[in-house]
């Protein structure tokens, strides 16, 4: 088996077509074709449906596994480096947008001064998106909202924080101290939609209480909701880092029993990470140990 025939086929699972997969290998489409066609005679059968440009069920399979071999090649020069105190190379990270606006204007400068050989590819989106990338090994790594119950992902706690409700200073709920999740129920909100970590634990923990919540619209982006909000178009429950600044005219309201939500770093449990990426997780660790306590409703783990 030859590292191209695999590179071959992840790249037709990655474009969808030969002709893509060759221009993304810098060859020819009958490279890619001849690769393809090797693997198959050698593991005696059928890796691509070439009539619909698909991976059959065996392809699929394959692809799994040559996505975590060629994590593990693509590791061993970034080892040897740090074995030789020089530690450098790529790594890809991804992370929710709510924490995002804090953590990374804080980790590039720290991630520069430690390892100014690393260099960071930061990828922002939801964690439901992120996470079937950290299991496909796109990413190397990722922050996102705990829990996860991938059993191929393993995670690491970074800090708790709280959700809160978010309130334009005419809503009904602006002059209160602190909401019950049973007030909540009284108001349309703008929510995350169903399926998303954030929005399925606030209904888990409300329907345990005899609270239903309803919606006034469903956005999956944090900042869109909070855009939304201050635009004066109705109260949310963010996360504290997602929510407007206390200073601007937002009311940033408590939530009597709802619990703190968790955020942490994710990695796929069948890839080691390569020393570049154990370095940036020591450099996330460290700013969120370190500068945490510095955003109002997080507490570092």
């Amino acid at each position: 088996m030859d590292i191209r025939q695999l590179d071959a086929l992840l790249a037709i699972a990655e474009h969808k077509t030969f002709s893509k997969a060759a221009r993304s290998l810098h060859t020819v489409q009958s490279n890619v074709s001849k690769h393809v066609a090797r693997l198959e005679q050698e593991l005696g059968t059928r890796l691509v449906d070439r009539d619909a440009a698909t991976l059959t069920e065996e392809g699929e399979a394959v692809v799994a596994r040559a996505r975590r071999i060629r994590a593990e090649t693509d590791a061993i020069p970034l080892d040897m480096a740090a074995m030789r105190n020089d530690i450098s190379g790529v790594t890809r990270l991804g992370t929710i947008d709510s924490t995002a606006r804090w953590l990374i204007p804080k980790l590039l400068p720290a991630l520069e001064a430690q390892y100014p050989n690393v260099r960071l590819e930061v990828l922002t989106a939801t964690t439901t998106s992120l996470l079937p990338q950290v299991v496909r090994g796109h990413l190397h790594t990722a922050v996102v909202n705990l829990p996860i119950g991938d059993p191929d992902i393993c995670s690491k706690e970074l800090f708790a924080e709280d959700r809160l409700l978010i309130a334009p200073p005419d809503h009904p709920l602006a002059t209160k101290s602190a909401v019950t999740p049973t007030e909540l129920s009284c108001y349309d909100l703008l929510l995350p939609p169903a399926g998303t970590t954030f929005r399925d634990e606030i209904d888990s923990e409300l329907k345990n209480q005899g609270v239903m919540l309803t919606t006034r619209v469903e956005i999956d982006g944090m900042r869109m909701i909070a855009t939304l909000v201050q635009t004066g178009f109705g109260a949310a429950i963010l996360p504290a880092t997602a929510a407007p600044d206390s200073n601007g005219p937002c009311r940033r309201i408590p939530i009597t029993g709802l619990l703190q939500r968790s955020v942490g770093m994710i990695f796929s449990r069948r890839i080691a990470p390569s020393a570049v990426t154990r370095a940036v997780h020591e450099v996330i660790t460290e700013v969120v140990t370190t500068h945490g306590y510095e955003q109002p409703g997080v507490y570092p783990s």
